[in-house]
């Protein structure tokens, strides 16, 4: 463990030298309380403000729990434009969360930037704004708010804690709080400009950003808008094609089994294939070929998707008197953004000895059939998303401050695809008794049975573009009070109570071909569901030593909060912790804590859905395996020997569970600071072990990790074989739910380590920042009584990236002019979840990203900045669970090398 850590240290050092850091790991006092100087408050607020993890009033962040800081100054020196990828750098993100320009994404959030702390899913971290909850974002009945909805030049910074907090905030704070804090006490006008580019000259990026701030002894007014624009990167220019292991240590191209001209299956199980060359004889067939068939899905797709975006935010207070301040808060993000896919595919279509169009005078099923005539299909999305939240604020006897508030947000949305086939219409077009050759006939006959052979008038006719509209809706009010209940030898108690009502709702009316399952796409149903909370909470702060032999300080804290829900009943949650200042070197601190989360809209409304998800079947090539389990269960199946998997996807049923159940969690954390000032002034130390237990976890096992798991079962006697089918005929997978259920238990333990270091040296301001984590244990149980499923240590098969390392260092270098950032980040070696062992692709290797951006103060307020990302180009490891370009993406970075420019002027 100690030298992974060093190793991370040293790679980073070596490196070379950098600007501020990106990310502080609970950063000494000083920087805590220069931090929290930016909270959102009235600028005339007292020293002591609310911060991340607690309700009552605090000058720091260190005595609540682990936390990582993220200043405005970090993210400009790093030159990130977009939220997700600050936090998606950070250490404590696994697992997956969408991207806004990933192609592999589903649950309507295409487009969507989410975050996932502890690999525990979006839907276990809660996002807020100065501590206020964010209406959810995507394209309808989504889980979790849109990150980039929020315009990067208006942040102060952004407070990561690392604990749960289910009874500070409520439910979704299972794994932690990620809190973006604005810098209400903007004052003037700033610019700025963002241009970057791959060195393969795709993949442009655009900002341009507007701040703009008033402040006057009453009160102010701040206001910032974003534009961003993307351009995207074709898939096949980063991975030319779907590779897979097609003999022991060679890597060939597998493609997809839905081939252009069409796979069909004779009476007697032989599979052929029809034309696959356009220009070619519309007659011919010939026997099935994976390598001369398959289609290459991978020019057809993109690593990087278009996006365009303009994010609002507004901030007004006002002194209504001394004692009373009105404020507000405005949010509006609209958002257009498209995908592309590869060309439906036709499955199962009967054709007749008796159709013209049918050369082997036998009647077959064409199995599947690429409808490659009218390009590639496009997901298209259009967002808007708002959020208003106005309230009072004040101060009455004795210190005491309190706040009450009421938030509207809303997200509606229009997303659809073009070039879906109505299979009603396919039907018809096979059937010769309703359709006819004649030209303009309002029914034509099609003939599918051969690659170019569909006519335009076919096209027409089968053809569709859908429309989806949905969105999501947050009311909330609230109203609390916080001070100081009398004084104890070693200071005050405070204490912070309030009531809390939180409504949320979601809502997606899918195209009325969609819901009547015609459509050649995943079959949805009208999602629409509500969640209402009634909250009640209080929380206490009780120093119990100060200035004593055994400790300069000890505090004690606990919290506790009522929540009654209207679909589940009432639950209590509490937390309790203690911060002991040993001495002015070091500092514990241990937090213990339970949680209580509902499922929410999507995960029980859900409307069940099918799609072609990347999905690895164990029984392809089976007994080269060695594996004598798996080579026994999938005889009993009755799958051939020479069975190889035809193509990488899987039809795969997901959407919602209307019988779920709530699901609990406990927590607790062990830590420690320290600052050995004295011995080396300017540096810092954490460590802080962290343990979550879920019990009834709430979870969507992926297909490919229940196929596994189901095979590598002695006598196929686990649950998961129920959840599947296979063709008689084909061997081929049929059909396989996804959907998500209660699972028994997942549990989680892991350390976090910090490093922070600042010292002057010379002329030269020099600062060291480095965050690592170590997974010791992630295992999902996923019913009670059943086998552990590991994930510690694992990627792939759609679960997204879980090593046992993860890390990302900073080093900061100011030469007045110019300053130098050096960042590196670190994804540690994992075994492919569904791979054997002495397969390509089995383990990846350890992964550095180095990204250096060199700046220059052209004169004061003034700066220009030139940077590159992934310095060194370093590729994607080959998975072969891989979800898209034969890696997970959802891990690893595709674009390559990247250069950027930006420039910032501030009056």
């Amino acid at each position: 463990m100690a030298k992974s850590y060093v190793r991370l240290l040293a790679g980073t050092i070596l490196a070379g030298a950098s600007v501020p850091a990106l990310a502080q790991e609970t950063p000494p006092a000083d920087a805590q309380a220069e931090a929290a100087s930016t909270e959102v408050a009235a600028p005339n607020s007292d020293d002591a403000i609310i911060v991340t993890g607690s309700r009552i009033r605090r000058t720091d962040l260190v005595g609540v729990g682990p936390a990582t800081v993220v200043t405005a100054e970090s993210i400009e020196n790093t030159g990130v434009v977009n939220l997700e990828n600050v936090l998606q750098r950070l250490p404590a993100n696994a697992g997956f969360a969408g991207n806004q320009t990933a192609s592999y994404w589903t649950s309507n959030g295409y487009g969507t930037a989410q975050v996932n702390l502890r690999g525990l899913g979006i839907k276990r971290t809660l996002v807020l704004l100065n501590n206020r909850r964010l209406v959810a974002g995507g394209t309808g009945a989504n889980s979790s708010p849109d990150l980039n909805m929020i315009p990067v030049s208006i942040i102060s910074r952004i407070d990561v804690l690392k604990d749960g907090a289910s009874a500070i905030y409520g439910a979704d704070a299972v794994a932690g709080v990620v809190n973006i804090v604005a810098n209400t006490g903007f004052e003037g006008l700033g610019l700025g400009a963002r241009a970057g580019i791959t060195e393969k000259g795709d993949g442009g990026d655009y900002t341009v950003d507007l701040t703009w701030g008033w402040q006057h002894d009453r009160g102010g007014i701040v206001a910032a808008a974003t534009y961003q624009k993307t351009k995207p990167v074709n898939m096949a220019s980063r991975a030319d094609c779907g590779l897979s292991e097609v003999s022991p240590g060679v890597l060939g191209c597998r493609n997809s089994a839905s081939t252009l001209g069409g796979r069909a299956v004779l009476p007697n199980g032989q599979q052929i294939n029809f034309n696959n060359n356009p220009n070619g004889d519309g007659d011919f067939y010939e026997p099935y070929s994976a390598a001369l068939h398959n289609f290459n899905s991978n020019p057809f797709l993109n690593a990087v998707s278009p996006i365009e975006r303009v994010s609002t935010a507004a901030f007004a207070h006002y002194d209504v008197t001394d004692s009373i301040t009105a404020f507000g808060e405005f949010l509006y993000t609209w958002r257009q953004s498209e995908q592309i896919a590869t060309p439906g595919t036709l499955r199962n279509l009967a054709i007749s000895a008796s159709n013209p169009t049918n050369p082997t005078g036998q009647d077959i099923v064409l199995i599947q059939r690429r409808l490659g005539e009218p390009g590639p299909r496009v997901f298209f999305q259009e967002t808007n998303t708002y959020q208003g939240t106005v309230g009072l604020r004040g101060k009455i006897g004795g210190g005491w401050n309190w706040e009450v508030a009421g938030a509207y947000g809303r997200n509606t949305a229009t997303d659809g695809m073009t070039n879906i086939a109505n299979l009603a219409h396919v039907r018809n077009t096979v059937n010769t008794s309703v359709c006819s050759f004649a030209p303009g006939a309002a029914i034509p006959c099609a003939d599918y049975l051969g690659n170019g052979d569909v006519t335009p008038a076919v096209l027409d006719y089968i053809l569709a573009t859908t429309k989806d509209r949905g969105g999501n809706e947050l009311k909330t009010l609230y109203a609390d009070i916080t001070g100081d209940l009398f004084s104890l030898p070693a200071g005050s108690v405070s204490l912070a109570t309030g009531v809390v009502y939180r409504k949320e709702k979601g809502w997606r009316d899918p195209d009325p071909l969609i819901v009547a399952g015609v459509a050649n796409t995943n079959q949805q149903s009208p999602i629409s569901g509500s969640v209402t909370a009634k909250e009640a909470f209080a929380e206490i702060s009780v120093p119990l030593l100060k200035n004593m032999a055994v400790a300069k300080a000890l505090t004690l804290n606990g919290a506790l909060r009522y929540s009654d829900y209207d679909l589940f009943g009432s639950t209590w949650n509490y937390k309790v912790s203690a911060d002991w200042q040993v001495i002015d070197s070091l500092r514990l601190r241990a937090t213990y804590g339970t949680g209580f989360r509902v499922p929410n809209v999507p995960e029980l409304y859900g409307g069940v859905s099918e799609g072609n998800l990347t999905t690895t079947d164990p029984c392809s090539n089976y007994v080269a395996s060695g594996n004598p389990t798996l080579i026994a269960n999938c005889q009993a199946h009755g799958v051939r020997p020479t069975y190889v998997q035809l193509g990488n996807t899987i039809l795969t049923t997901v959407g919602g569970n209307p019988d779920l159940a709530p699901e609990k969690s406990k927590s607790w954390t062990v830590g420690a600071v320290v600052q050995p000032q004295t011995i080396l002034p300017g540096l810092s130390l954490t460590a802080d072990w962290f343990s979550i237990d879920i019990d009834d976890a709430i979870r969507a096992i992926p297909g490919s990790t229940k196929l596994s798991v189901c095979y590598n079962t002695a006598n196929l006697a686990h649950p998961f074989c129920n959840d599947f089918r296979r063709s008689s005929l084909t061997n081929e997978i049929t059909f396989l739910s996804a959907q998500p259920i209660n699972t028994g238990r997942e549990k989680m333990s892991g350390l976090d380590l910090g490093l922070v270091y600042s010292r002057k040296l010379a002329s030269v301001g020099l600062k060291v920042d480095l965050n690592a984590t170590y997974l010791k244990e992630y295992v999902v149980t996923p019913f009670p009584g059943g086998e552990d499923i590991p994930f510690d240590g694992y990627i792939g098969g759609g679960n997204g990236g879980y090593p046992k390392w993860r890390g990302y260092g900073v080093i900061t270098a100011d030469f007045g002019v110019p300053e130098l950032t050096w960042s590196t980040q670190w994804i540690g070696k994992a075994t492919d979840f569904n791979a054997q062992k002495g397969e390509l692709g089995y383990r990846t290797p350890n992964v550095f990203y180095h990204n250096v951006q060199l700046a220059f103060d052209v004169q004061r307020d003034f700066r220009f900045a030139l940077g590159v990302d992934n310095l060194f180009d370093k590729k994607a490891p080959f998975i072969q669970s891989w979800t898209d370009a034969n890696t997970d993406t959802m891990t690893y970075d595709l674009l390559g090398r990247r250069f950027y420019a930006s420039v910032r002027r501030q009056f």
